[in-house]
């Protein structure tokens, strides 16, 4: 039997199991009262978001069961689902497995493989349903205002086996943020009315905090504006949304110092899109092709102290003596990409610290990755890419907002969108 064939009988199998599984019985209480503020319609949703000291990984405490729990997840933007470990410590006097009579379940049946983003270990998991609360945002800037709940959250439940392996030390699960049936942002919009699109600003400072903002994130930025106009700072440029509901923008070209790395060819995109462009935040850094990669680095090495080099320290295929390059400024690489209804190009820069990292002490590399000949993509933004930045995911208009980095605005996206306090 194929490889193929064997996948399409395990899938099938699964199906069929899972129709009879799903008429298990819940463990519903008649009693259950979530702090939460009913007869309330939020504008904008915001969920805080850490950085992991170890892995770099973005991850996130989400409010969930009752007695209602803070469960801290990983943060997945190309995620289909949340997925959480039931196996262990979980209990809830709301969790539901829903009938699959119900269209909670013909919505969701096809996308319970949960998948551990890092290792790429999947499993079949149980739909389940239980109670989200999450904090609207103030109106009178970054501030948490009302909790707000859906009593009817659809997530799954796998086992543990897939929290134990790659992911960072704390997390119980994984929050998906892709464009999903049952993922986070469309429940979210679905449950509340909100506008489709969600805002990502990830901190660079595992002491400090960034957000995942849902909803039409203008107002807010009307607050900003009393220190930078940071609508204005965005750059739009075409969201593509693959059939496994990942983010990709198309890049055209690569310069370092305004020498060019390459012209996208279809021979360096893997996945068929000329120029694809995945963004990631389970990438700790940027991942290139191989081919890509190897002239990217050449390019590189051409524009920075040759005689700083040392051994390289892995993942990193190029590193330095972090005394040698100390006063030496990281040459500037910018993402060429199409501005919005536009033939007009235009280059997202990536600079500074969001291009070099301390590997260990005394040892500074490139944070750029070679991925092989078979990557996920051509070229993954990694999460060290979108530290300290703004990006919108705008659904409803097909398209990215990329900001340029806020510390050379002197601001952070902790003293931004931090959201440390109730109004």
């Amino acid at each position: 039997m194929s490889k193929m064939a064997s996948k399409l009988l395990l899938i099938i199998t699964y199906l069929s199991f899972s129709i009879l599984f799903c008429v298990s019985v819940s463990t519903t209480s008649h009693h259950s009262h979530p702090p939460t503020t009913t007869n309330y319609k939020p504008n904008l949703l915001v969920l805080p978001v850490h950085k992991d000291p170890t892995t770099g990984l973005p991850w996130a405490h989400v409010h969930k069961r009752t007695p209602m729990t803070l469960v801290p997840l990983l943060l997945d933007l190309n995620g289909n689902h949340m997925w959480i470990n039931c196996q262990t410590h979980y209990a809830s006097r709301t969790y539901q497995a829903p009938s699959c009579h119900s269209t909670q379940c013909s919505t969701a049946t096809t996308t319970l493989m949960s998948t551990n983003p890092i290792t790429k270990q999947i499993v079949v998991s149980e739909l389940a349903q239980d109670v989200l609360a999450i904090n609207a945002a103030a109106n009178n800037g970054p501030r948490l205002g009302p909790t707000v709940s859906d009593p009817q959250f659809l997530f799954s439940c796998a086992p543990a086996s897939l929290v134990q392996k790659g992911l960072p030390n704390n997390v119980e699960g994984v929050v998906g943020l892709g464009h999903g049936p049952i993922s986070l942002p469309n429940q979210l919009a679905s449950h509340f009315g909100l506008q489709r699109q969600f805002t990502l600003c990830l901190s660079r400072n595992p002491t400090s905090t960034g957000a995942v903002l849902f909803g039409d994130p203008q107002k807010l930025f009307g607050y900003t504006n009393k220190k930078f106009d940071l609508s204005r700072d965005l750059l739009y440029t075409p969201l593509t949304v693959s059939p496994q509901g990942e983010y990709y923008m198309e890049i055209s070209s690569i310069r370092i110092n305004g020498r060019s790395v390459f012209p996208v060819t279809p021979s360096s995109s893997p996945s068929g899109m000329l120029g694809a462009t995945l963004i990631s935040t389970t990438a700790p850094y940027m991942v290139l092709h191989h081919t890509i990669f190897e002239t990217f680095r050449q390019v590189f090495v051409k524009q920075f102290p040759m005689q700083g080099q040392v051994n390289a320290v892995a993942p990193f295929g190029l590193c330095y003596d972090s005394k040698r390059i100390n006063n030496a400024k990281p040459p500037s690489v910018d993402m060429v990409v199409k501005v919005e209804k536009s033939r007009r190009e235009v280059s997202w820069s990536i600079s500074g610290d969001n291009l070099m990292v301390q590997a260990r002490p005394g040892v500074t590399c490139l944070g750029v990755v070679n991925g092989g000949t078979s990557p996920r993509a051509a070229i993954a933004i990694g999460t060290r890419q979108l530290e300290e930045k703004v990006v919108v995911f705008d659904l409803v208009k097909s398209r990215v907002g990329l900001s340029s980095s806020l510390c050379s605005r002197g601001r952070s996206c902790s003293d931004l969108f931090g959201f440390a306090n109730k109004s």
